[in-house]
């Protein structure tokens, strides 16, 4: 598949691959930014992100900040993302699992993929209590400390997980962050034999999280479902005991509805 995208890159169109580093630069960090800001981060001239910015407003991709001036993205993008969710059968099936897994627990539930070194969260719903970790839909974080990407980094190959990290740079984002990839396999290692990740602290400090793997008709992990809160309401006896058993469960479900068979699995 890589082969292909390097393939198709050589025939690309070069204003159209700017426009999409227009919509790129605005992230979780920069909701908006000016036509400078965004010129010195695209390494192009003002004049050339004015009419990017231009013709991309003019299709509701980008809009303006009256007030300040500075550019944000519009609702277009939302519709066209949308558009996307709905059509990932995933996220459907998943839907009303994690709907009621948060009513047995009350905290937050989530679905996230893998995308190389890092997981994207495409569902979620949150608990009902006032402190709850921030929401982390549409957001990706790195795989090697978040419970959700650790459970599925366990069952990829060990070709694979080299490809992934061959160049990755293991940031220290707590005390508790896995920082070596020797110490990364080992651990993934054991995830696999559980069945399940926790991500004790490893990614935010305050913050644990659960995750199983969610498996298709081809039996592939394609996905991560989990749970995710404040430590001092996850200790890691609640984690173990309770919600552990909780989330594959949930998991267990998804991948059901996806058409894989755990009988079939056993047989093999």
């Amino acid at each position: 598949m890589g082969d292909v995208k390097d393939i198709k890159s050589g025939h690309g169109i070069h204003s159209v691959h700017k426009a999409f580093d227009v919509l790129e630069a605005f992230d979780f960090q920069h909701e908006e930014l000016g036509v400078s800001e965004l010129a010195r981060r695209l390494a192009l001239h003002k004049n050339n992100v004015f009419r990017l910015l231009a013709t991309l407003e003019t299709r509701g991709y980008i809009e303006q900040n009256k007030r300040t001036g500075s550019y944000r993205l519009g609702l277009k993008t939302f519709e066209v993302a949308s558009v996307f969710l709905h059509h990932l059968g995933i996220r459907r099936q998943a839907d009303s699992v994690l709907q009621e897994l948060v009513r047995r627990c009350n905290e937050s539930a989530y679905l996230a993929v893998l995308d190389g070194a890092q997981v994207v969260y495409i569902c979620m719903h949150d608990t009902s209590h006032p402190v709850r970790v921030l929401s982390r839909l549409g957001r990706r974080l790195p795989a090697h400390c978040t419970a959700s990407g650790k459970c599925q980094l366990a069952f990829e190959s060990e070709d694979r997980l080299e490809d992934i990290f061959r160049a990755y740079t293991f940031e220290r984002l707590t005390e508790n962050t896995i920082t070596r990839y020797e110490d990364l396999v080992a651990h993934l290692k054991e995830v696999a034999r559980r069945g399940y990740a926790i991500d004790n602290e490893e990614w935010e400090s305050g913050v644990r999280c659960v995750a199983a793997p969610v498996r298709d008709y081809t039996h592939r992990v394609v996905a991560a479902l989990g749970l995710s809160g404040p430590a001092v309401r996850l200790p890691v006896e609640r984690l173990e005991t309770e919600l552990v058993t909780l989330v594959k469960e949930a998991a267990a479900r998804v991948s059901q509805r996806l058409g894989y068979e755990m009988g079939e699995a056993a047989a093999a």
